[in-house]
Parts: structure tokens; C-alpha cells; sequence
């Protein structure tokens, strides 16, 4: 699992297996992306859900989660599908740290969502 963390921003955790990018601000937990990664010759990593829990909201989490999920992405060479309302709205807000998926990345993560039903 990685981990970043500085004043701002909280410290990040990737646990794959789980399929969660988890934020902790003071050893607490304090937002989760929900995710999997489609595999495939084009893969992506396709973001479901994004959470910040009660008392941590307007504080930025969100938008440190969505952020770190697109820099993640980037290392691995792969694109982001935000089917998550929150994460798309962030990636339209932030167009030059998140680039477009293309529309058939997008299909195929919608249609694989919909066989995933306890992921949302």
C-alpha cells in the first residue's frame, strides 16, 4: 500500500485487493474511493463510489481522493473511468490532471459495473 501525506492533504492509502483508496487524517478513517480495474488490452482503473465520512466533509478529502486515484492511474500507464458522480465532476473541474477516457473505456467499465452490484 502507498502512502502520501502532508499538512493538506490526508494520508493515502491504495489497497488493491480490497479495490479501495482509503484517506486517514490523524489515524482515522476519513473517505474512500470505491474501485476495480478492468482488465482487458486496454485497462483502466474505473472509480465506483467516493465516500467522506460525517465530520470530515469540506475539507478536501474527496477532491485529495480523486486526485491521488488519477496520479495512481498515471503511474501505472493506465486511463481513470470516473463513473462516480463525484469523481467525474472533479475530473470535468480538472481537466489538465484528468484525462478523457475514451467512450469505449467507458462502455465497457458501465457494463462490467452492472455485473459488480455490491460495488455501488
Amino acid at each position: 500500500m502507498a502512502e502520501q501525506s502532508s499538512p493538506s492533504v490526508p494520508g493515502i492509502r491504495d489497497d488493491r485487493a480490497a479495490g479501495k483508496l482509503l484517506a486517514y487524517v490523524g489515524g482515522e478513517a476519513a473517505g474512500v474511493i470505491v474501485y476495480f480495474v478492468l482488465e482487458g488490452t486496454l485497462p483502466a482503473l474505473v472509480a465506483v463510489h467516493t465516500v467522506v465520512e460525517r465530520g470530515h466533509e469540506g475539507k478536501g478529502i474527496g477532491g485529495s481522493l480523486v486526485g491521488e486515484f488519477y496520479v495512481l492511474a498515471a503511474r501505472e500507464g493506465v486511463p481513470v473511468v470516473p463513473l462516480c458522480r463525484y469523481a467525474a465532476t472533479w475530473a470535468s473541474r480538472h481537466p489538465g490532471q484528468a484525462p478523457e477516457a475514451p467512450a469505449e473505456l467507458v462502455e465497457r467499465a458501465t457494463r462490467e459495473l452492472a455485473l459488480r452490484p455490491g460495488l455501488y
